[in-house]
């Protein structure tokens, strides 16, 4: 990998030039367009705004494969990509604004601001990435860089839905899809953050005591009953599973829903998250407290080799929590 000595950074730091990442250059499965690049190019100038991050762990998203599948190539027409949303990592290099951070920090964030429009053209499947001060925030010191990189994408999306909902003390709400990264962690929100009095989710049969270990307190199990049946209506709804129009039957008078699968039929409100790292600093404290907990999928964390088979499990919905990609390479 070629280098360059660092002039504005910690002069014992050797700057990377090229980096190995995982890429694609034509849309379609990941089994079937991602390829390994040995010598992907680094810009050489950051933004005044941006730090250069040594990559250390990554999450996958399905936001991931869909832009692969191609699904947003009217907002996203760049190729070759490389993949990759979530990243815990150090940082290497900062630009001449940013405040936030220094050489050697350890951070986590989700690096695309708007979840699927600008989007980044080197993502974080990478050894080195790059990242604006704003979208990061610095690593809860008792979390490791695996767990770290599980939480940024998840949390946050799971966070602003509940801010769109107007979740606070004493209200109830149905999460649909609880047992998925950003259900699991729209559960912990709403129990140890935003007080919610009580909280129900559905998922399949196998996933229900996950479901009370997540502190739900009315877990159903949606092959057998349809959560429309139930005699209680609640003040929120958020839908992670594309089901708005049958979530709307079961809110309160004033109550809202909630949705990140298009098209979120009104009167639900469907969102596309906007990355903060304000949200992730907001919510250090309870990560260091122990009441929110990052979950990662049994199988986390998978090699950078073994990246095409972790979107593959990934792809078919099998996943209990996050699939984490460490060591890097």
């Amino acid at each position: 990998m070629a280098t360059t000595e660092a002039s504005n950074t910690d002069p014992t730091i050797t700057i990377p030039t090229h980096t190995k990442a995982w890429f694609y250059s034509e849309h379609g499965k990941p089994s079937d367009v991602l390829k390994l690049h040995p010598n992907w190019s680094i810009p050489p100038q950051l933004k005044d705004d941006q730090v250069l991050i040594k990559v250390i762990a990554a999450s996958l998203n399905p936001v991931d494969y869909k832009r692969m599948h191609g699904m947003f190539k009217d907002n996203d027409p760049h190729l070759p990509i490389v993949p990759g949303y979530d990243v815990a990592g150090i940082v290497i290099k900062v630009g001449s604004k940013v405040e936030k951070f220094n050489v050697g920090d350890e951070i986590y964030g989700d690096i695309n601001e708007v979840g699927l429009s600008n989007l980044k053209i080197l993502g974080t499947l990478s050894e080195y990435t790059i990242a604006e001060e704003r979208l990061l925030a610095h690593k809860p010191k008792n979390l490791s860089f695996i767990e770290a990189a599980s939480i940024p994408l998840a949390m946050e999306t799971a966070y602003e839905g509940l801010e769109r909902v107007e979740l606070s003390a004493g209200k109830s709400i149905l999460v649909l899809g609880g047992a998925g990264g950003v259900g699991s962690y729209v559960i912990q929100l709403a129990k140890h953050v935003f007080g919610a009095s009580k909280i129900a989710a559905t998922a399949s049969t196998g996933k229900i005591e996950f479901l009370r270990k997540l502190g739900v307190d009315l877990p159903i199990d949606y092959t057998k009953e349809n959560f429309e049946d139930l005699p209680e209506k609640f003040d929120a709804v958020y839908d992670l599973v594309g089901e708005a129009d049958r979530a709307v039957k079961v809110i309160k008078e004033g109550g809202k829903v909630v949705s990140i699968v298009p098209p979120g039929f009104p009167p639900a409100i469907f969102f596309v998250l906007t990355s903060k790292g304000s949200i992730l600093e907001k919510l250090g404290p309870y990560f260091e407290s122990g009441q929110l907990k990052p979950i990662l999928d049994p199988k986390s964390p998978l090699p950078f080799s073994e990246v095409i088979e972790a979107f593959s499990y990934l792809e078919t919905s099998r996943a209990l929590g996050k699939v984490v990609i460490h060591p890097i390479p």
